[in-house]
């Protein structure tokens, strides 16, 4: 029976254009399967997915960097607050122990610290105040004797009123009183700004510190029980080096603060002791720019005594920020965090160059933590007792030294040159 189509025509009646079309739209071995790019056809379905995918990775790509870049602050904050509750722990963890709540103890620590700082700030402020009236009040005697010595050096007829009327009529003065009034508002601004920051951290501070327990169970409950023990072990790594920084730094700021005492009381600048203070606690605790800052007040205040004595100030500042970079700072810090100095020397730079200030000042902790936790998983093997661990040349059974074989080279060449000489003759 012969085969009939939808038409009810026979196969044999179909015509060869007919017969041409069904052959062609038949798939064939090796041709491109169906929903595959065609030249010339149309898009694959996946395209425009795979287009709409691509421009949504990179749009949340875009925003995390926004977003990060906005909050880069408050995380630095954050960070800034976690170290100073681990610094504070040993203490908020003491008083808790002996049945004190652990919000009240935290409120006492914050409470003593904030009791210190202020009287301090007041002590320095009502020193600094009186010592800018006095260079107020004596500037007219200080300008005559320098307007004397340059009439004297010089051969020359300045008068204190010319001096006077100059700087009074002179343009840098007005242009500087205009920038002056004109940075006001951006002062004001940035003394807000450095208060609200200063807030910030007071707060996640002391939320870390009274509620530390509940943190790290928090913590440990998304963890399992392998995992728990190596959290709250690196936990109490934290504690004890960043409270092991402290210390060492505490201790360079009570030497440094009775090294520049000694000096100002020799040399009889007043307030000798507050100024000593100001130098030990500045230059250890604010990093980079500590040591300029410490050391510009004493010069200051030396000045107004002896122009002199601000020159010696000078000089003992360099000498002994030498030796405590080089000589105190590395023992100190390497015995108290266990690290070596050339590594905290490493870690202080890197953490300058990633968080500027802040960076350096965490740095340190931050790294022995790291190097304390990281210690545990390195397995260790004794070291076997060859000389050359010691820095020392390992020799050969019975071989001669380095030195020996060269002075046997050296008295062998003359009596071989005559034996040569006699032969060729």
């Amino acid at each position: 029976m012969a085969l009939t189509d939808d038409d009810g025509r026979t196969a044999q009646d179909a015509s060869p254009v007919d017969t041409l079309d069904t052959a062609d739209t038949t798939p064939r071995a090796g041709s491109p399967a169906a929903g595959a790019a065609v030249p010339g056809g149309r898009m694959p379905r996946w395209l425009p997915r795979a287009m709409v995918l691509a421009l949504a990775l990179v749009a949340a790509f875009q925003l995390g960097s926004w977003a990060f870049h906005q909050l880069t602050g408050l995380l630095i904050n954050i960070l800034i607050a976690f170290f100073l509750a681990l610094a504070i722990e040993p203490a908020v963890g003491w008083m808790a122990s002996r049945g004190m709540r652990r919000g009240f103890a935290t409120f006492l620590v914050f409470l003593g610290l904030a009791v210190a700082v202020a009287g301090f700030v007041t002590l320095l402020g009502s020193m600094l105040a009186g010592q800018i009236n006095k260079i107020v009040e004596d500037f007219p005697d200080y300008l005559d004797s320098v307007i004397n010595w340059v009439n004297e050096t010089f051969h020359s007829h300045v008068r204190r009123v010319d001096v006077q009327e100059g700087l009074l009529h002179s343009d840098w003065l007005r242009k500087y009183a205009q920038n002056s009034a004109a940075g006001v508002l951006d002062v004001s601004g940035q003394v807000l700004g450095g208060l609200f920051q200063l807030l910030t951290i007071t707060l996640f501070a002391f939320y870390f510190a009274a509620d530390g327990p509940r943190l790290r169970r928090t913590l440990c409950s998304v963890l399992p029980p392998a995992r728990q023990a190596e959290v709250l072990r690196a936990w109490e790594i934290a504690v004890d080096k960043t409270g092991g920084y402290l210390y060492s730094r505490g201790v360079m700021a009570l030497i440094s603060g009775i090294a520049h005492y000694i000096l100002l009381e020799a040399l009889g600048v007043p307030y000798a002791p507050v100024l000593g203070v100001w130098v030990g606690l500045v230059s250890q605790f604010i990093p980079t720019i500590g040591t300029y800052l410490a050391g510009a007040l004493p010069m200051l205040i030396a000045f107004t005594v002896n122009p002199l004595y601000a020159v010696w100030v000078l000089v003992f500042v360099v000498i002994y920020q030498q030796f405590e970079n080089y000589m105190l700072q590395p023992k100190l810090t390497s015995k108290s965090v266990d690290i070596h100095p050339a590594v905290a020397f490493g870690s202080v730079i890197a953490g300058t160059a990633l968080l500027g200030a802040v960076g350096a000042l965490i740095a340190i902790p931050a790294v022995a933590t790291l190097q304390a936790f990281l210690g545990a998983y390195v397995k260790r093997y004794d070291v076997t007792d060859d000389p050359r661990v010691h820095g020392h040349p390992r020799r050969g059974p019975g071989g001669p030294g380095l030195l020996t074989r060269v002075r046997r080279l050296i008295w062998q060449r003359p009596a071989e040159e005559p034996e040569s000489e006699g032969s060729s003759a």
